[in-house]
Order: C-alpha cells, then sequence, then structure tokens
C-alpha cells in the first residue's frame, strides 16, 4: 500500500511544476503584446479554408503529457494566425471590441485564483469586488439605494434573467411553483436582439405570444401600435407582462422613446425592461450626454460590459431598480449550500439572488478596467466611435450611389449601395458579394443587414485603436469594390 502511495505521489508534479508556468507565462505575455502591437499589420481574417483551420487541430485526445512550451509553439503557428483580429482598427463587425489590456491581465488573475463568486465562502473578496462592481454600474444606469444585480455571460442571459424577473413580477411570484399557468405577452420593437426571442420561449411565455410592434422611420418603436396590442390582448384575455424598450439596437443603435414607455408601463401595470446590451456605452459620453434619457425609469436593464465598455469577453449585466426582486425569484437555498455560521446575513451569495451557481470572477476585468482608465478615458473612445460613425454617415450621405437608414446616434451605421443602374432585386446578393471582397481584403471586416426589406452594409465602430483614417479608406474601399461589383 505504501509503495501504491508512494507512484501516486510521483504523477504530481511538486508545485504543478510552476518554474514551467512563470518562464511561459512571461513568454505569453511577451508573444501577445508583440501580438496586439502589430496587430494592424495582421490581415484581419485569416486566408485560411475551414477545413485546413480543423485539420491543424485533429488529432486524438492526448494521452501522455507535452511540455508546455511545446503546446504554445503550435498556439504561435496555428491559433494566432487564424484568429479573427477583432483588436485590429479595421474591424467594424459585430459587436466585439478590442479588450483593454487591464482586462485581459484581469482574465488572467481570475483564472488562476478560480474563485466562485456563487457562495461567499468561496471568494469573499471576489465577491466584494463583484458587489461594487454592480453598484458602480447601477449608478451610471441612475439606479438608487435599492438597486442590484448579476454580471451574466451577456445580454442573451441578462435578457433571460429580466423576463423571469418579470414574468413572476406579473404573476405575484406564483409562476416560480406554479409554472405558466395563463397566456402572457411581451412586447418589443422589430428592432429587439433575438436573445428577446429565445427568453420568452425559455420562460415559458412563447414565441407567439412575443408582440413584435413596428417601428418609425427612425427606427423607434410605433408607440400607437404598441398601444394598440397591450389593448388586444386584454380584450382576449391575455396578460400584458412586459414592454422591452431598445437601449441601442443591435443594428442600427435606434433607442426607443423610454420616458413614453414609462409612461405606459405605469398605465397599464406592465414591467419595463430596457435592453442596452450595446447602448449602454453611451452612459460613459460626455461628447452626446442623455442619448439614453429615461433609463434610469425602467424596472430593468441590460448592459454588456464586454461590448462598449471594452472588457474581453464574457461579461453582461442585469441590473435591477429593486433588488430585492432577484430574491424573490431565485432564493432558493437547499441544505448542502446554508452556512450556518452566517448568523447575521452578512456574506451575500449570489446563487440565492441570480441563476447560476457556478459564477466566474467576471467583475474583477470590468473592475480593474474602471480602475486603471477611468470612466472619462473610457467614455472618450465611445465618443471617438460616434465621431467616425457620423464621418461614414456624411461620406454615404454626400455620395450619389448610397443611401443610408438613419443618422446614428451610437456608433452603428447601416449604408446601402444602391445606383440607379441596377435593379433592386440585385442588391441583396450585391451587398453579399461586396462584404465578402471585404473580408478577403484582409484590411476590413463588416456584416449585413436587413432593414425593412432592403439590404445593407452594416458598419459598427466599436474598437478605441480605430481612427477617422481607417473610416476614411473603409468608404473609398467601398466605393471601388461596388462599382467593380457591378461590372
Amino acid at each position: 500500500m505504501t509503495q501504491d502511495l508512494e507512484a501516486l505521489n510521483k504523477t504530481v508534479p511538486p508545485d504543478m511544476d510552476l518554474q514551467e508556468f512563470r518562464a511561459n507565462g512571461h513568454r505569453l505575455v511577451d508573444l501577445l503584446a508583440d501580438h496586439l502591437e502589430t496587430i494592424g499589420t495582421r490581415p484581419l481574417f485569416p486566408e485560411v479554408k475551414p477545413e485546413a483551420v480543423y485539420d491543424d487541430f485533429a488529432e486524438p485526445l492526448p494521452g501522455q503529457p507535452t511540455p508546455l512550451a511545446e503546446v504554445i509553439d503550435t498556439l504561435e503557428a496555428k491559433l494566432l494566425p487564424h484568429v479573427t483580429q477583432v483588436n485590429h482598427p479595421g474591424y467594424f463587425g459585430y459587436i466585439t471590441p478590442t479588450p483593454t489590456p487591464a482586462g485581459i491581465l484581469a482574465d488572467f488573475v481570475a483564472s488562476a485564483l478560480n474563485q466562485n463568486l456563487g457562495l461567499y465562502s468561496l471568494g469573499p473578496a471576489a465577491v466584494a469586488i463583484e458587489r461594487r462592481t454592480i453598484r458602480w454600474l447601477a449608478d451610471l444606469v441612475g439606479y438608487g439605494a435599492g438597486a442590484g444585480g448579476n454580471l451574466t455571460s451577456g445580454g442573451m442571459m441578462a435578457n433571460l434573467i429580466a423576463l423571469k424577473l418579470a414574468r413572476d413580477w406579473a404573476s405575484d411570484d406564483r409562476t416560480q411553483g406554479e409554472g405558466v399557468r395563463e397566456p402572457m405577452a411581451v412586447y418589443t420593437s422589430e428592432e429587439r436582439h433575438v436573445s428577446i426571442d429565445k427568453a420568452v420561449d425559455v420562460v415559458g411565455i412563447g414565441r407567439e405570444n412575443l408582440r413584435i410592434i413596428p417601428t418609425d422611420e427612425r427606427f423607434t418603436v410605433r408607440l400607437e401600435a404598441l398601444e394598440e396590442a397591450i389593448a388586444a390582448d386584454r380584450a382576449r384575455g391575455i396578460l400584458p407582462v412586459c414592454i422591452v424598450g431598445m437601449g441601442g439596437s443591435t443594428n442600427t443603435g435606434s433607442v426607443d422613446p423610454l420616458r413614453r414607455l414609462r409612461e405606459i408601463a405605469d398605465r397599464e401595470g406592465i414591467w419595463l425592461h430596457v435592453d442596452a446590451a450595446y447602448g449602454g456605452g453611451m452612459l460613459l459620453s460626455r461628447a452626446n450626454p442623455g442619448v439614453l434619457d429615461g433609463v434610469e425609469l425602467a424596472d430593468s436593464v441590460t448592459l454588456d460590459p464586454h461590448k462598449w465598455f471594452f472588457a474581453p469577453l464574457d461579461a453582461g449585466a442585469v441590473l435591477l431598480k429593486n433588488e430585492k426582486r432577484l430574491t424573490r425569484s431565485f432564493g432558493m437555498r437547499p441544505a448542502y449550500l446554508t452556512e450556518p455560521q452566517d448568523g447575521r446575513g452578512e456574506r451575500y451569495d449570489y446563487f440565492v439572488h441570480g441563476l447560476e451557481q457556478s459564477r466566474r470572477f467576471r467583475s474583477l476585468k470590468v473592475w480593474m478596467a474602471f480602475k486603471r482608465y477611468g470612466t472619462d478615458r473610457i467614455g472618450e473612445w465611445v465618443d471617438a466611435n460616434v465621431a467616425q460613425a457620423k464621418r461614414l454617415y456624411e461620406l454615404a450621405e454626400a455620395h450619389p450611389d448610397f443611401v443610408t437608414a438613419r443618422e446614428p446616434d451610437l456608433s452603428a451605421v447601416c449604408l446601402r449601395y444602391s445606383p440607379a443602374t441596377v435593379p433592386d432585386e440585385e442588391l441583396s446578393s450585391l451587398h453579399a458579394r461586396v462584404a465578402r471582397r471585404v473580408e478577403e481584403s484582409g484590411r476590413f471586416w463588416i456584416s449585413t443587414t436587413e432593414l425593412k426589406g432592403d439590404a445593407y452594409f452594416r458598419v459598427n465602430p466599436v474598437n478605441f485603436r480605430t481612427r477617422i483614417e481607417d473610416i476614411d479608406e473603409l468608404f473609398r474601399f467601398l466605393v471601388r469594390v461596388c462599382a467593380e461589383a457591378i461590372r
């Protein structure tokens, strides 16, 4: 038996090879710093076919160890050249901003400490940092002392939690036990994020009971259509549960009239949730104040620090005006997670006040970024992106072959190539071909979308490395490639 124990002990290296960890940790930081320092000279999108990149990693599950230095060699050779460089100043695609160096290091620390914020006893200081980070975000929204919230994996989970809270509140907290016993409805605009559709499914309301309200020429919700939909549901015995207002839609950056939505919600007795996953960055703006006017009136708000607060993935947030709603919706404490030593209720256990029990230390990267750069500096980056979007809008408006969806309030610009010589039915495929050409160039990355039946390019600068010159170059490139596409 003693010999067996000695053999077992030999399988675990002393201190888990901390010297190897130290040496390769320094190497990794240098490698990534060099990578970021030269990011603008690298192809933005990898010139590699899917089958080739899959083949790079096609190997059996390893049975024997490999020195860490060799593993890093593989990453340097096969991973770094074949990623989408979202740190590149020409990245204007989906809302995945470049993360700050402080945020990158924070995730490194969080992984090393491996604190589980579900239980206070598994991470006291980490819980304190998360509580403070939530307080800072609530302050930005304009919530008072009774506010609270959770950091989540992103807007998808934050919106899901918000709709569960709205469902529970509307049913006087019966649905947690009984399930959904009566038909319910949720109201949102055609500019919503798909996470709302998924959330009504998951909380049992059903996608057929999601009322999609049309928008006006500014892509903001038509209030009269909203009120008509609520009245029609009441007449049919359907319970209106929640209005989801846009606090900066993904497509166009549109912001609904939040104060008017609050008036309707109060009159009708409906929960008001604002999805500001993208637009929440405007709370840091100094040059463009008031874009999210009225957000502080919402019962709940979704923010995504991993979007326009420049935190690494993943870091979303759901914020509540009344923190007690979290406990009422999620407050279960099984015997195996009870802490009898906490007689005075001083230990905040996140699993009692949220959906997740195992919770990674997401707040550290947000907290460290606020500490390192401050809201003024981060706000300057946000304002620079808004100025870049307005520049692109002006260039497109001045060109005879381009039209725009709307003047941007945020940093999302939708522009459409629409020369008189090209039939409308051909424009959708043309926009897709041009976007592919842009991707293949390695200099820029943009996406396409559809607004009220028409194809558009969607350009979304959310990057502190982007400059006005990058916007000018992008538009010249688009003009040339679009002209080549119709020839």
